[in-house]
């Protein structure tokens, strides 16, 4: 391919990708080599309401296993068919309001870089997402056949800590951390009415 050819070619790609959609809400949103498309999701009895990949399936038992062989594996694991891109709730049995948010999320990071001290750490702070404070650090990670790109976030979800997590494979996360961003700020929590709770 000549010079020209490239360039060309370059041009066209920068082309297709200023027209193609790239929030998660428009449509189909191009990472990497190929289009996903989001929807909006439910979980806990549908008092969480999330956008995330539509090809994405609840991680098999047996993969779960593996990839998190520890007993408290996330309650909610949504992941692409080869395993390595995931996004994961769970909900620890501890009190939190919103106005702890930041406090708890600072505590984490601290604590895992005193427990992993080979963990790199990059952007922490906290978002308010549809009313709600979010937590927020990333890190990469090195694992035993190369290294993940992870993003842990927390909030309040009927006065208990939601802890939500996405990863991927290092060498990705510049396709995907815009995304997984996305997802996070999709985040809605369905506060019920005193009256609707008798």
């Amino acid at each position: 391919m000549s010079f020209m050819d490239e360039k060309i070619a370059q041009f066209l790609n920068e082309a297709e990708q200023a027209m193609s959609p790239n929030s998660i809400c428009d449509g189909p949103v191009k990472i990497g080599g190929r289009y996903f498309e989001f929807t909006e999701q439910a979980f806990y009895e549908d008092k969480l309401k999330v956008f995330l990949p539509k090809d994405f399936e609840e991680m098999p038992q047996q993969a779960r296993s593996v990839k998190y062989p520890y007993e408290q594996r996330p309650e909610i694991i949504q992941s692409d068919a080869s395993g390595s891109t995931n996004f994961t709730f769970n909900r620890i049995d501890h009190e939190l309001q919103d106005e702890m948010v930041e406090e708890l999320t600072s505590g984490m990071k601290m604590m895992i870089q005193k427990s992993n001290p080979s963990h790199v750490f990059y952007e922490s702070g906290v978002e308010v997402v549809n009313g709600k404070p979010i937590g927020f650090f990333e890190f990469k990670s090195i694992v035993f056949d190369g290294s993940l790109f992870n993003i842990m976030f927390f909030l309040e979800l009927e006065g208990q800590i939601l802890m939500g997590t996405f990863c991927c494979r290092y060498e990705e996360y510049a396709d995907w951390r815009d995304i997984a961003y996305q997802v996070i700020r999709t985040v809605t929590v369905i506060q019920e009415e005193k009256e609707d709770q008798a």
